[in-house]
């Protein structure tokens, strides 16, 4: 069967038909920067022209970095606040005409690494960390998601995480890998200490360069880059769209026309 996976996420909005038995794109990823300022309906339109480049018609899975609670957005961390109250599901499916199942973004890609990825067959307790524009969490038991923590604004030396160790707080100081490795650390170490992982995969477009700062991380917990790296986001938000699929502990609220 195949799914439309669309992304949203603080810098891009990025999608294409998956293959859901495989994970695997069907087609090059289409890309748009997120509008800024990212407010509702410019955002729907964005994502609305993302899925259009294909054509496509059919069901739609979409990430957005937001918890979501019956398809409405419940916090705005790295988009605009206009976005508190409002209903994705509703909007994307107004937008598009078709069916459309929306959940947190983190979520989506942990989802797609216990499947595809490097969480199949782990039957631990498995943390996804994205880092990316914020840091992203994906939390499993025994293969089970816990849907919409939001380990990234846990307070480290008086800060949200994630305005310390992210890829963007990476970018914007000029952060060698070595100083960028201390702050990751610094940041799983604290999850350790709280959860005691099995496993922590760490997902997001840093991924790629995981040789550069993963060796120098210290934690208990195997830490492994996403094997799916940045698509993994795209692959999980279409698996949730099909109901026979493996879904959330709380699964996310679907949108019928």
């Amino acid at each position: 069967m195949q799914v439309f996976g669309l992304d949203i996420g603080g810098s891009g909005v990025k999608g294409a038909p998956v293959d859901i038995a495989s994970g695997t794109l069907l087609a090059e990823r289409f890309r748009i920067p997120t509008p800024q300022p990212a407010a509702p309906h410019a955002l729907i339109a964005t994502a609305a022209e993302v899925v259009r480049h294909f054509g496509w018609e059919g069901p739609v899975g979409c990430g957005f970095p937001a918890v979501l609670k019956a398809g409405v957005v419940k916090t705005a961390a790295n988009i605009a606040p206009e976005w508190i109250g409002f209903d994705l599901g509703a909007g994307l499916r107004e937008a598009l005409g078709c069916p459309v199942t929306v959940l947190n973004d983190a979520d989506a890609a942990g989802l797609a690494e216990m499947r595809w990825g490097a969480g199949r067959g782990v039957d631990g307790l498995v943390l996804m960390v994205t880092l990316g524009t914020g840091i992203g969490t994906a939390l499993f038991v025994k293969g089970q998601l816990v849907p919409n923590t939001e380990l990234g604004h846990i307070e480290i030396r008086g800060k949200d995480a994630e305005l310390r160790a992210s890829d963007r707080v990476r970018e914007q100081k000029e952060l060698s890998w070595k100083e960028f490795a201390k702050r990751v650390d610094e940041y799983l170490l604290t999850m350790e200490r709280l959860f005691w992982p099995d496993l922590i995969i760490i997902g997001g477009g840093v991924s790629k360069y995981a040789d550069k700062f993963i060796p120098r991380l210290s934690t208990s917990a195997q830490v492994v880059p996403a094997q799916m790296q940045n698509n993994a986001g795209i692959a999980g938000a279409a698996l949730t769209a099909v109901p026979e699929a493996p879904v959330p502990a709380q699964p996310p609220v679907a949108t019928e026309q």
